[in-house]
């Protein structure tokens, strides 16, 4: 269910950047938007890993250094069928979690101190084992994807809106959309992208929180693992930029939830995943 969800989605969000390529640039302004997004994604999508790490202030360890999450991860790794990743630990004293990395051959998984001190075996076994199923899920290739067709949409928009300034744009209507259309796509278009983009991460904490249930044999300790990051990520800030905050177990800049704020956020209520996790 959460796949097909996604797939609608995704389907939507394809629809969204047709629809308003044609009434702002036409054929043209699509494509040149579409480029321009997707050579700042790749560029985002082969680098993400060591300017993630660089955001969170992470260092990357090796078994000497940490032996008992080191061989915590090793073990779950094998029993999910990927590859060692690499393992860093952030210094933030806020309880979080996430992995990063362009396909699981080059996958990192980061823990912060916070969440070692925190949680008891069993728990860090759930977190570690959520974040392997983002990995196992390929999640960062569909994140990479949402956020091309999102930023070419943004991109559309600051076209048209200059273009509207200054009264430019092509005088053949095939290759230029109406102006009022033209108005409502800069307004709308970038705001409804943005949403489907929360919405289809959204769907995939759920599809980890499943998949890391499975990996870890039981749903307890990341159900009681969330719990406790959930409420602390309320109580301890996190310095860090919101542009790499989606990536993290829980959202490291957590605020009032509820009303429209819930529209704008990448995670899911805890509340929700919990009785997800436990068949409520």
């Amino acid at each position: 269910m959460n796949n097909l969800k996604v797939f609608l989605l995704m389907a939507g969000l394809t629809a969204l950047f047709a629809s308003v390529g044609g009434a702002l640039g036409g054929q043209s302004g699509m494509v040149m938007a579409l480029v321009l997004a997707a050579g700042m994604n790749v560029f985002m999508y082969w680098n993400s890993a060591s300017m993630v790490l660089r955001s969170y202030r992470a260092q990357i360890i090796d078994r000497a250094q940490a032996p008992e999450l080191y061989d915590m991860v090793d073990r779950l790794r094998q029993r999910a069928g990927l590859p060692m990743p690499t393992v860093a630990v952030a210094p933030h004293e806020q309880p979080n979690a996430f992995a990063t990395g362009r396909n699981p051959e080059h996958a990192v998984v980061c823990v912060t101190e916070g969440l070692m001190r925190l949680v008891d075996r069993e728990e860090l076994e759930g977190v570690i084992a959520h974040e392997l199923a983002h990995i196992k899920n390929r999640d960062m290739l569909l994140q990479t994807i949402t956020a091309t067709f999102a930023g070419a949409i943004s991109t559309l928009a600051n076209i048209a809106q200059w273009g509207l300034m200054f009264g430019g744009g092509r005088s053949n209507d095939d290759e230029r959309g109406h102006p009022a259309a033209a108005l409502i796509g800069i307004i709308i278009g970038p705001i409804a992208a943005m949403l489907i983009q929360f919405a289809i991460s959204r769907q995939r904490e759920y599809k980890a929180d499943a998949v890391g249930a499975e990996i870890a044999g039981r749903p307890h300790g990341l159900a009681n693992a969330l719990r406790k990051l959930d409420a602390y990520s309320k109580r301890i800030p996190m310095q860090v930029s919101p542009a790499v905050a989606p990536l993290a177990m829980v959202n490291p800049l957590a605020g009032v939830r509820g009303g429209l704020s819930s529209l704008f956020s990448t995670h899911p209520a805890t509340e929700e995943r919990v009785a997800r996790l436990m068949g409520r």
